[in-house]
């Protein structure tokens, strides 16, 4: 019946208007600062088994293929793309950016993340504390806590996240603290909680910390930060092959709307 397909045409109009959530949702984050662009997974629904493969008949032959009719789609999940985004220098001592894998870490609430949420963006300045927090609305410190006295006259960033400074009257820089970086088993895992912010999750294990440069985390650039990895050239024809999909099964819509009309005429 025309049903079936009504009602597998409306669950891709309702997958597909969820990937132009996504899609729309990257192109609006292609300039904001270490943004990772996500992709809408599909996948399909259950069959109506009409007909089994392998049946044999009354000769002993075996039917080669069976009958399944879909049900359906279904937006299976978002998945963040953690590709490395284009590095911007900005010759600010306070931007950076991570080349490689690992997450800079920040202090946020308890109840969000068991306190650490994770980011990506750079884009660091000092409070009123004169502590090294997110250039944000927000202000999110870095944790550890790393504070920079008023009287400081350079400051120096290492690939291993070590922070030295310049002090007045003195010619040797002087180290006063480290960054140190968290890398994921599987950061696709990681939980979205806006600005630019990530947190831990079941699905994404424990978060392996250390120093910048260790192991399998990235090394720090001091003047830089990463940019969106989001490629417009690529969401836009994503978003041209969404409406053309849209379009099609609205029209498998008015099909099987105009053969159910069919069907109920025949009476007449």
């Amino acid at each position: 019946m025309a049903i079936i397909a009504l009602q597998s045409a409306a669950s891709g109009l309702n997958a597909l208007n969820t990937r132009l959530d996504v899609i729309a949702n990257n192109l609006a984050n292609a300039n904001t600062t270490g943004f990772k662009a996500s992709r809408a997974n599909f996948q399909d629904l259950l069959y109506v088994e009409r007909a089994q493969p392998g049946v044999e008949n009354a000769n002993g032959d075996q039917r080669p293929t069976g009958l399944y009719v879909g049900l359906g789609v279904k937006v299976s999940g978002t998945q963040v793309q953690f590709s490395q985004g284009s590095p911007i220098s900005t010759d600010n001592p306070l931007d950076l950016m991570i080349e490689g894998e690992g997450f800079f870490q920040v202090s946020v609430n308890t109840e969000l993340g068991n306190g650490t949420a994770y980011t990506r963006a750079g884009n660091f300045t000092l409070n009123a504390d004169g502590e090294i927090v997110l250039a944000n609305d927000q202000g999110r410190r870095l944790s550890p806590t790393i504070t920079l006295d008023s009287d400081v006259l350079q400051i120096e960033v290492d690939a291993n996240g070590r922070v030295f400074v310049l002090r007045p009257g003195q010619t040797d820089l002087e180290e006063v603290g480290q960054i140190e970086t968290a890398t994921f088993i599987n950061p696709a895992g990681l939980r979205q909680v806006g600005e630019n912010l990530f947190v831990e999750s079941a699905a994404s294990g424990p978060p392996i910390t250390g120093e910048p440069g260790v192991d399998s985390r990235g090394r720090i650039h001091q003047g830089l930060l990463e940019a969106s990895n989001v490629d417009p050239t690529r969401e836009l024809i994503s978003l041209i092959r969404t409406q053309r999909s849209f379009e099609l099964n609205s029209q498998t819509i008015r099909a099987a709307d105009e053969a159910l009309q069919t069907i109920g005429q025949l009476r007449r």
